[in-house]
């Protein structure tokens, strides 16, 4: 075979085992979806969710642990990206941060499957170095130094706001009564207040006019 067809194959094995690498992950993260899925789910089940052969497994992770986490992240990224992408024209550290909180918790009827992997396994991820955490600390971060938001320390604010978005999914999967935008639009107005403003500025921005929202990936 000459160098130049070599080449050809070569690019040819790189994608398809991009490509089962990708088919691993999205079918990881259906079942990271699903209720109390885990503990009896096994790597032929993911394998055939994946429609690919057994042994393809292990030729990308070492174990069911391994691609979960990184099907949490390639969700969570993705997700993080989306955000960036819908809230890039703001101005307004507070409003980037509205929008945020209220597209989040909007995510139950937007993006369920990445609502529901991140309700399962988002206190884990709450100072992950990649995907939705960093962008939240940025966002926090740029209000402080702007002088936007008066808070002593942005890691644990991370962890309160982080942890108020995932106790609202979490009442919101439990009671669906509770969904929808004035329970967002109050949350968000909470996560402000926290923040440091005023009860009228953050009732105010909470309430503004989304952004448009992304689509779910297809």
């Amino acid at each position: 075979m000459s160098e130049h067809g070599s080449s050809r194959a070569g690019t040819r094995f790189e994608r398809r085992r991009a490509q089962t690498r990708r088919s691993l992950i999205a079918a990881a993260r259906v079942i990271l979806a699903e209720e109390n899925a885990l503990p009896e789910t096994s790597i032929q089940k993911i394998a055939e969710q994946a429609d690919v052969g057994f042994g393809s497994f292990f030729n990308h992770f070492d174990s069911k642990a391994a691609l979960f986490d990184a099907a949490v992240a390639d969700a969570l990224e993705e997700y993080g990206q989306l955000l960036d992408d819908v809230t890039a024209e703001l101005d307004d550290p507070a409003e980037v941060i509205a929008a945020n909180v209220r597209l989040t918790i909007g995510m139950v009827e937007t993006h369920p499957e990445l609502a529901k992997i991140l309700r399962h396994r988002g206190m884990a991820q709450m100072h992950s170095e990649s995907g939705l955490a960093p962008r939240a600390l940025r966002d926090i971060e740029i209000g402080v130094a702007s002088g936007r938001f008066a808070v002593d320390s942005p890691d644990i604010t991370l962890s309160a706001v982080g942890g108020a978005l995932l106790g609202l999914l979490e009442l919101e999967s439990r009671h669906p009564e509770v969904a929808g935008p004035e329970t967002s639009e109050r949350t968000a107005a909470l996560v402000l207040r926290m923040l440091g403003l005023s009860p009228e500025d953050a009732d105010d921005i909470a309430r503004r006019p989304l952004p448009q929202a992304p689509a779910a990936r297809a």
